[in-house]
Order: structure tokens, then sequence, then C-alpha cells
């Protein structure tokens, strides 16, 4: 297996003897092309990915947010005899709940930061009007000129900048444009989550010292019944939130997405590069490169000197 610097001298011979008169660009001379030279899609536009799972577990959350609901006012809170510990949580549940049903909807509604889909043309490289070494990544799916961190996602078939991952329970990616909503949605839902379970310790102590008859409005069995679900569900969501909410804070203090080390390890295998016509541009030669593992394309534009 030859290391990267004998594969570019390889490269440097055949071009040699192909007649094109330009050198192998150096691994260290390729500069990913900004994504503000990119223009990014209308994040005004209505987003809404149309996948049958992504949807599923879409409606699944906010269900289980008011089934929560259900449980807290209408056997918790409502047969309380305490009014202001009532209104107190109440008040407060129901604030933190609507926080994040806002949050869910944002996330799911945001565009992540789609690139524009099919516009790595020809015309539209030249227009770039790039400077000597730099390099632009084309997506060989959606036909999109990627900017540096883009990833391209599959469910969503666009690329997206700084995707860290698709979540199915916000029927989105997590990018550059949404992540602030996703991580107020994870921390709303830990906060409702552990709200939850003490209201269900204290409902249970208080319980099994009165008549369970006398608090609450169904029976006892029945109770039992939805606070268990209740319980379950609460500590479930606490600990996969807390993970999540905890993930995301610390990807954005480094500033690394979870696709970034991926995509770091995907880049060192084997480029293989051939040699298109010229482009029409004087004194200018343009190379094709294509990654195995990742399946991009990479077009770099070098001028050479005449």
């Amino acid at each position: 297996m030859k290391s990267p610097v004998h594969r570019c001298r390889d490269v440097e011979h055949g071009r040699g003897q192909g007649g094109a008169g330009t050198n192998c660009l150096q691994a260290e001379q390729r500069i990913p092309i900004s994504k503000d030279v990119i223009t990014s899609s209308s994040a005004s536009a209505m987003w809404f990915i149309r996948d049958a799972c992504g949807i599923i577990c879409a409606v699944i959350t906010w269900l289980l947010v008011f089934y929560a609901e259900f449980v807290v006012l209408f056997v918790m809170l409502l047969p309380s005899k305490n009014l202001t510990y009532s209104i107190v949580n109440g008040t407060l549940f129901n604030t933190l709940a609507f926080l994040a049903l806002a949050s869910h909807l944002r996330a799911m509604c945001t565009d992540p930061g789609a690139v524009p889909k099919g516009n790595a043309t020809k015309e539209y490289i030249e227009s770039l009007q790039l400077k000597p070494g730099q390099v632009v990544y084309k997506c060989p799916k959606c036909c999109s000129i990627k900017p540096d961190r883009a990833h391209h996602c599959s469910v969503c078939k666009r690329c997206i900048r700084k995707m860290d991952h698709h979540c199915p329970w916000v029927n989105n990616c997590v990018g550059e444009n949404n992540q602030k909503y996703f991580v107020l949605f994870t921390m709303y839902i830990a906060l409702i989550s552990l709200h939850a379970l003490v209201m269900v310790v204290f409902h249970f102590l208080n319980c099994f010292e009165d008549d369970w008859t006398k608090c609450s409005s169904f029976s006892p069995p029945a109770t039992v019944i939805l606070l268990i679900l209740l319980c379950f569900e609460g500590l479930l969501f606490l600990i996969f939130t807390s993970v999540m909410f905890g993930t995301q804070v610390h990807s954005i203090c480094t500033d690394e997405t979870v696709s970034d080390p991926c995509s770091d390890q995907q880049s060192s295998s084997f480029p293989l590069i051939s040699q298109l016509p010229p482009a029409p541009l004087p004194a200018a030669a343009t190379l094709l490169l294509f990654n195995i593992s990742t399946f991009d394309l990479l077009l770099v534009i070098q001028t050479v000197n005449s």
C-alpha cells in the first residue's frame, strides 16, 4: 500500500506522460472553499422532511408529552387539596411542556443548513472566480457544491452544513441553523421529565399516608398504572435527553460535530485521479478527484503559469 506522497508522485508521472503540463496539487495546498462563497438555500422557505419513520417518531414525541400532561394535571394536581402546590407545579410544568413542543416544532420545520441542490455546474463553478489552490467539493448524490464541514444526509437527500446527525425524533437533521432549537428541546424535555418524576414521588408518598380513593379521581389500580408508566417515561427520557444535551453542549464548546471525526478518517483513503478536458479559461486545467470511501467528487481548479 502506497503512502499519499507515493500516490501523488504516480499521478504526476502519469500526467507528465499525458502532456498536461501541470503538477499534482499537494495535500497541504488543498484549501477548502468557504461556505460564504456558496449561496445557501432560503431560510424563510418551509422545511419539512417527508419521511415515514421520522413523522411517526415526531408524532409519538408529542403524544408522550400530552400523556405526561394528562397524568400530571388530572391524576396528581387537580385532585390535590393543596391549591398553591397545584398552581405552582401546574404552571411550571405546562410552561416547560409548551417550550419543549415549541422547540421541537422549530427544530423540525427549520432548514438545518441545506446546500443548494444541483448547483455544481461548470458555469457556476467558473462564476465563483476561485483563487489558485482552492478546492470545490462536489456531492455526486445531490449534485451540489459542498462547503467545508458539510455532509450528505441520506434521509433528507441533501448536503447539510455542519451536520451533526439526523434525529428521527425531530424528523430532521441537526445542523448549523437548527442546532440551538434541538439543544433547547433536549433541555426542556429533561426538565419536565425530572419535574414529573419528583411529583410522582411526592404523590406516592401522599397516597400512602392518605386514602388512595381521596388522592386521585381514578381508581387506585388505574392511578398506580398511570403513575408507573409516567415514571418509566420520565426516567427514560431524562437519561436520553440529558446525554444528548451534554453531547450537544460539548460539540458547541469544541466546535466539532459528530460527523467531523468520521469525515477526517474517511478523507485519508485512496483517491483516484483522472483528467478532464481543459476548462475554457486561459492557462487553466481541471482535475476530477473521486474519493472511494466518501463517494465525494472534488473539482480542483488550479491556475497554471503559462
